[in-house]
């Protein structure tokens, strides 16, 4: 087909786990999700507000305003911000993945950008740029703590000349590894010119508690991703937010698509946000089973386990290197696919996200026995 970009040829489509419910009794440990569903008296306030709210023939609030506010409301209250955050701050996607695509599009579109970022790291900045054509530069990172290799960044930025980077994207905590932001890093990010946008993705704020939301009015090229997918238990409905400077927020809205986020997703999120009393307390039993769970796979001689700060744990084979390394985790994900368990085989280790008790169980017993 002549008519389709030559490079798509080369890209592979994200191809996720099905979703919904399965025949068979499945442990999806492989996409970060909470593992418990909203409690039921919010399923039923949103029943009711669907039969009696909604209208199903109108299209959506596009402007988001009942949402922003309410964002803005919970992001200064859990920054102690005093309403330094204000909804002109605020833009909303229909997931993260929108906004990535929409700062991709405001920056760096028609080879005017590049981007960087540190491997191993959320897939989806790379796929995204591939797709609209943009190009990628990637660095490593310490293979011992996986901290970017800030000098090779650097070199990086200051070789990269046509088209020049544009973006920085940096997740705290990274995915797949689990390791907030360090002072240095976050020292190099506050280093860098005004010339390059900052993304920082605060996915898993609410296990971690680290944010630099305080930081924003400081630095006007820095922009906070977040998601309700994640602690808030709304995956199914695929709401993300940014957090910036307002400009920024405005390009962010002119190159957004008009009505991108469904009636029952804005209200499912909102919802959410008025009884976060009801949802976020059940991020400690989470951060309790992580613990739990680190300690033992710690004590499986094969595994080199990784400190997290979110609700995944990163893990790796020992005196295993390159293709010998690769070749036996994925044996291990099919191994445990096979038996009812779901992980991610990816940045060369494997991602197992923190799951019931029962679940983090039967994960930490099948592991020890395909992992010897």
């Amino acid at each position: 087909m002549k008519f389709i970009r030559y490079d798509l040829a080369q890209l592979a489509a994200y191809t996720p786990h099905p979703g919904g419910k399965t025949t068979h009794p499945v442990d999806r440990l492989d996409t970060n999700e909470c593992p418990l569903d909203l409690p039921q008296e919010i399923k039923d306030k949103l029943t009711w507000l669907y039969q009696q709210e909604i209208e199903t023939n109108r299209y959506p609030d596009g402007s988001h305003y009942q949402l922003k506010n309410a964002i803005a409301e919970y992001v200064n209250e859990s920054a102690n911000l005093e309403g330094v955050i204000e909804s002109a701050n605020i833009s909303v996607g229909n997931g993260s993945d929108e906004l990535i695509r929409s700062i991709l599009i405001a920056t760096c579109l028609g080879r005017e950008g590049a981007i960087l970022f540190a491997n191993p790291t959320f897939s989806m900045y790379s796929i995204l740029a591939q797709t609209l054509g943009i190009p990628v530069v990637s660095v490593g990172r310490n293979e011992t703590d996986f901290t970017i290799d800030i000098e090779a960044a650097k070199n990086a930025i200051l070789e990269t000349a046509n088209p020049p980077v544009r973006v920085v994207f940096v997740v705290h905590p990274n995915s797949p590894t689990g390791n907030a932001l360090t002072e240095q890093e976050l020292d190099w990010l506050r280093s860098l010119s005004q010339d390059i946008l900052v993304v920082i993705d605060e996915a898993y704020f609410e296990f971690s508690q680290k944010s630099v939301v305080g930081e924003l009015a400081q630095h006007p090229n820095w922009i906070v991703l977040r998601t309700f997918s994640k602690a808030f238990r709304l995956a199914t409905h695929r709401v993300g937010y940014a957090i910036a400077n307002p400009e920024i927020i405005t390009i962010l809205e002119k190159v957004r698509l008009p009505y991108n986020l469904p009636s029952f997703s804005q209200t499912a999120a909102l919802v959410a946000l008025q009884n976060r009393h009801l949802i976020l307390p059940f991020v400690s039993e989470i951060l309790q089973e992580r613990d739990k769970m680190h300690q033992a796979l710690s004590s499986n001689e094969s595994l080199q386990v990784w400190q997290s700060n979110a609700n995944f744990i990163y893990v790796r084979l020992k005196n295993l290197d390159g293709e010998s390394q690769k070749t036996k985790l994925a044996a291990i994900t099919t191994q445990l696919k096979n038996q009812g368990t779901l992980i991610r085989h990816t940045g060369g280790g494997l991602r197992i996200t923190v799951g019931t008790a029962a679940e983090n169980t039967r994960t930490i017993t099948r592991l020890a026995l395909v992992s010897s």
